[in-house]
Parts: structure tokens; C-alpha cells; sequence
């Protein structure tokens, strides 16, 4: 999504993007600095610097049959769960926040790097771990079972798209600024869909998994519809993750507006 804003693909209006790549946790704790004009973040970890950033409405990983998977080496019955320690790809992101929504009698958890965590839960570090990203495609091949999708859940709870990534924006640029800024996201991920080889080395060079087919499944899942504009479902579904969330004593209150105008 990022692709054609780095290398000047589309008209970036005098703007300049540096990139800097990180785990999904590293960039929220990143934003929690305050340091970045842009970042990736999960939806789950807003909350908690809406006082300083805002949500673009371009850019979003938000959809349907994406959610996180609750996996294990052994098969586990969903009321065995609480019992098992679960590694999980950081606390504040929005697959530990479902996670703790629907299980939330889960005492031993354990933070791993996404990527390493199909192999923490086959050397027996933990009992089960939740996948994220490329290990959603992967984890069978290596002999894992599915213990429950997360996702599914919430699309069973609440009917809505599972809101996973999003782009947050430093509240304090200017409303032009900031609204050039979510025209220009919107307009490079537009491109990526339409020129899908123009971003694959970009892929490449940054993918867990170098099998082609894995990225374009990933892709696939990931980038749609609600990447180029949340509309009226996707801040719903938005919404909802903060409400659940709140509701579950995991999230703050939102500072107000959470989305640009």
C-alpha cells in the first residue's frame, strides 16, 4: 500500500516519505513516542494515542475472513483454553484484544515476534500461539492445528468487517495537510490494485515469506475494498472494536474526532 508513495509512483505533491519497517508492535510503540507524521498501527492500539494521532480513512487492513487464528501443536478443546499459555504478536494489538474479548480467562500469555511465532508454539516455548500476517497460510504445512478463528467470532458477534490495521496521523497537522496526506494514501494503494507488479520486489525485500503465492494470498486478504476508504461499515466496525474493547476493561476512551472529516 505503501509502495507507490515511497518510490514516487504517483504525484506525491512536493511530499517526501522516509519508511522505516517494524513489527506491527515495534510501530505502536513507535507512535507512542509521537515521533511519526504517518504510521501503521493496530486498530486495538488507538485508543490509547488518540489524543495525538487521528485515523486516515485510506489505508486500512479491514476486512472479512483476515482475523487472527488461535493455533497449538496439540488439539485443544476452546474450553481448555484459559488454561494453556499463548504467545501472542504484542499486547496492545488488536489480535491480543480479541483474543482477551473472547477468551478472557487466558492467564499465561507470552509476547513474540509475529514471525516466530508458529516456532515457539512447535518447540513447545508455549501451548498455543495467535498468527497473524503471512502465518496464517503457513501454519498447516508445518503440522499446527486451528483452535479457533478469531476473526470468524467477531463476525459471528457482530456481523461487521474485523478491523486489523490502520494509518494514524498526527492530529496536529494541519487539516490540509492531513487530508492531502489521506488523498495521497488512498490514491497509492489504488495504484498498487491496478499495478499489482509494479510493488512486488518492494514485497519481496520485506515479506516473511518469500513464496509468491503466499504474498499474493496475503495481499489478497488484506488490501480490498476498505483500504481505499472505510465508509459507513468500516467505521462501524471500528466502532465496535473500541466499544467491545472498553467494555472488556482492556481500552481507553477515544479523544474526539477519531477519523478526519
Amino acid at each position: 500500500m505503501f509502495d507507490a508513495l515511497v518510490h514516487h509512483r504517483v504525484d506525491t505533491r512536493g511530499y517526501e516519505f522516509t519508511s522505516v519497517m517494524e513489527d506491527i508492535e515495534d510501530l505502536n510503540l513507535l507512535a507512542a513516542t509521537g515521533e511519526p507524521d504517518l504510521c501503521k498501527i493496530s486498530y486495538a492500539f488507538y485508543p490509547f494515542i488518540s489524543r495525538e494521532y487521528q485515523l486516515l480513512d485510506a489505508g486500512s487492513a479491514l476486512g472479512y475472513g483476515n482475523g487472527p487464528l488461535l493455533i497449538s501443536r496439540l488439539k485443544i478443546y476452546p474450553d481448555e483454553v484459559q488454561d494453556l499459555c499463548v504467545v501472542i504478536p504484542g499486547e496492545r494489538t488488536t489480535a491480543n484484544t480479541l483474543l482477551s474479548v473472547f477468551y478472557p480467562g487466558i492467564k499465561k500469555k507470552k509476547i513474540g515476534l509475529f514471525s516466530d511465532i508458529e516456532e515457539m508454539v512447535l518447540s513447545g516455548e508455549a501451548d498455543a500461539g495467535v498468527l497473524i500476517h503471512e502465518t496464517r497460510f503457513t501454519y498447516e504445512k508445518r503440522g499446527l492445528r486451528l483452535i479457533s478463528d478469531l476473526g470468524k467470532l467477531w463476525e459471528e458477534k457482530t456481523g461487521l468487517p474485523i478491523p486489523l490495521g490502520a494509518i494514524a496521523v498526527k492530529r496536529d497537522l494541519p487539516d490540509a495537510v492531513k487530508k492531502s496526506l489521506n488523498q495521497l494514501m488512498r490514491e497509492s494503494v489504488v495504484f498498487a490494485m491496478q499495478n499489482p507488479e509494479a510493488s512486488v520486489d518492494f514485497v519481496r525485500e520485506h515479506a516473511q515469506s518469500m513464496e509468491q503465492s503466499v504474498c499474493q494470498r496475503h495481499i489478497g486478504l488484506y488490501v480490498n475494498k476498505f483500504s481505499t476508504g472505510l465508509n459507513q461499515t468500516g467505521r462501524e466496525a471500528v466502532s465496535s472494536l473500541f466499544t467491545l474493547g472498553k467494555q472488556a476493561g482492556l481500552l481507553p476512551d477515544c479523544f474526539e474526532p477519531v477519523f478526519l472529516e
